[in-house]
């Protein structure tokens, strides 16, 4: 058995980032699929699909407004290597993203 106080000290959350907390993105990293489920305030269990990469064992969830934006920016670089993405607001109706090419 482990104590309590040891159990927390190594404790880690598994939660999903986000894109945005990278300095940087690589536009070749591989999109995957993934879901969780959460109860809603009225005990409604709910699935949440997104598109995440995975760096370093960590997923970084992509918002598809930032997929939107890599899809006009490659049409006219299609040589793009890696851009930065910046996050403002907060909550699902006032988050805003913006990816910026980095050469």
């Amino acid at each position: 058995m482990t104590k309590l106080n040891e159990f927390a000290k190594g404790y880690e959350t598994k939660a999903t980032k986000n894109i945005a907390e990278l300095p940087e993105v690589s536009v070749d990293l591989e999109l995957e699929d993934d879901e969780f489920e959460f109860t809603d305030k009225d005990g409604n269990v709910k699935t949440v699909k997104q598109k995440v990469v995975n760096l370093n064992g960590e997923n970084y969830r992509v918002p598809v407004s930032v997929i939107q934006q890599l899809k006009v920016l490659l049409e006219d670089n299609p040589n793009l290597k890696k851009v930065k993405v910046k996050k403002t607001g907060e909550g699902k109706d006032n988050t805003r993203y913006q990816a910026i090419p980095l050469m």
